[in-house]
């Protein structure tokens, strides 16, 4: 773990993504990774991996940095917290080590005031599931909101450039699936709203 004193000197930027199993927590992290190193920045992702199913609780991280990162641990105090499933905010702390002032972008339909995380940070939140829904982006029946919630991290953080995350998510998938889970990053980076 890195030195309080060192923290207000780095360009370490530390990403934790909260889901459930099948949403593409760990998808996210990576797809983030992947556009933010095509802007020339160092990145790290990875999962934090148990007994994990479809539904159950899931974490993944990525580091961004602007020299080589050489921390090798999980991330215990993110500067940005991002929700898939605003269901887990009964179940888990998700704000637990966010740094003082940190931001949440959460995955839900309702209004910041109905959202209390009882902690100092900023507030974002976007409907990636609508999004989902409205582009029939479903596997198993289930809306896909990773690719929705890159968009809205992009608007919320200003980490990396929505070109990026688009560039890499028509990567991942070519063709017609791939162009329609850009447009769902697109939509979501319209979509954004930030509160405090």
């Amino acid at each position: 773990m890195m030195p309080s004193i060192l923290r207000g000197f780095t360009s370490l930027k530390e990403i934790s993504f909260h889901g459930r199993g099948g949403q593409g927590a760990v998808t996210a992290a990576d797809l983030l990774a992947k556009a933010v190193f095509n802007e020339g920045r160092y990145v790290q992702a990875f999962a934090l991996f148990g007994a994990e199913r479809r539904g159950a609780p899931v974490k993944a991280f990525t580091r961004i940095d602007d020299k080589e990162i050489l921390i090798r641990s999980q991330i215990y105090h993110p500067d940005y917290v991002v929700v898939l499933d605003s269901g887990l905010l009964g179940i888990i702390d998700v704000t637990e080590g966010l740094k003082e002032g940190g931001l949440v972008l959460i995955n839900t339909r309702k209004k910041p005031e109905e959202i209390q995380l009882g902690t100092n940070c900023t507030l974002a939140i976007v409907d990636a599931t609508s999004i989902a829904l409205e582009l029939s982006l479903l596997v198993a029946g289930l809306p896909v909101v990773n690719t929705a919630i890159l968009g809205a991290f992009a608007r919320a953080t200003d980490e990396v450039k929505l070109e990026s995350v688009t560039h890499v998510i028509k990567e991942a998938w070519p063709g017609k699936i791939g162009e329609k889970n850009a447009y769902a990053a697109e939509l979501a980076f319209q979509k954004t709203f930030l509160a405090k």
